[in-house]
């Protein structure tokens, strides 16, 4: 998969993708990662990206030049799925992750100050929110997106069964784990798991997601699944 990022602050993406499962899939070549310099695209010696906003208001609006010239920049931008963070976009979840990670080409363009011309908007196939709250920038957004996107990727993550047993891949959080020791500071590990069972095991561990999601994301179980 390639993807390219478009943003003022290049070093906010670049060093966290240098590092954990994202750094490796790009050394092992299973992610080609670029980011890239809105301001390089700037028409002026202050390299400037935003102006006063049409209308009055507080804050700075990006400006559309710059970001039709970055993203027009970008080798088959035409053919890739070009995707502007932004609060008043498609809620990201688990689904679109996976739909995402189908892509060979993904853009992520990152917004900053007060919004961006809404002109820009055209450019991208799709507008996607991690959710009801604000950043500063669509910085971290992108991290998330790419993060939760590449690790769906064949290959990424070393065991394959973990990422299809995951929170939300089934519809429900995940069920609890444990590990050594069997007991510690007097919490024991629940006997089933010690207890070679397999079917025991796999069944406890149904019912403990079930559980969990109902208790604390009712939200995600539909209305007359066993349990509700």
């Amino acid at each position: 998969m390639r993807v390219d990022v478009v943003t003022i602050f290049p070093e906010y993406v670049e060093a966290p993708a240098r590092v954990s499962l994202l750094g490796k899939a790009r050394e092992q070549g299973l992610v080609e990662l670029a980011v890239r310099d809105l301001r390089a695209h700037a028409t002026d010696k202050h390299r400037t990206v935003d102006d006063e906003p049409f209308g009055g208001g507080p804050g700075m609006v990006m400006k559309p030049e710059p970001w039709f010239a970055a993203v027009e920049a970008i080798e088959g931008w035409e053919r890739a799925r070009r995707i502007l963070l932004t609060p008043a976009g498609r809620r990201f979840d688990q689904r679109l992750a996976e739909e995402l990670s189908g892509e060979a080409h993904l853009v992520l363009m990152c917004g900053r100050y007060e919004g961006i011309d809404e002109r820009v908007a055209t450019l991208a196939t799709d507008e996607v929110s991690i959710g009801d709250f604000v950043l500063a920038g669509g910085e971290a957004a992108a991290l998330v997106v790419i993060e939760a996107v590449t690790r769906l990727l064949a290959g990424v993550v070393g065991e394959p069964g973990s990422v299809e047993q995951e929170s939300f891949t089934t519809g429900m959080l995940d069920y609890p784990h444990y590990t050594r020791p069997a007991e510690f500071r007097g919490m024991a590990v629940p006997q089933v798991l010690l207890s070679g069972n397999h079917a025991e095991v796999e069944r406890w561990r149904r019912e403990e997601a079930m559980r969990r999601t109902r208790d604390r994301r009712p939200d995600l179980v539909e209305p007359g699944e066993p349990g509700v």
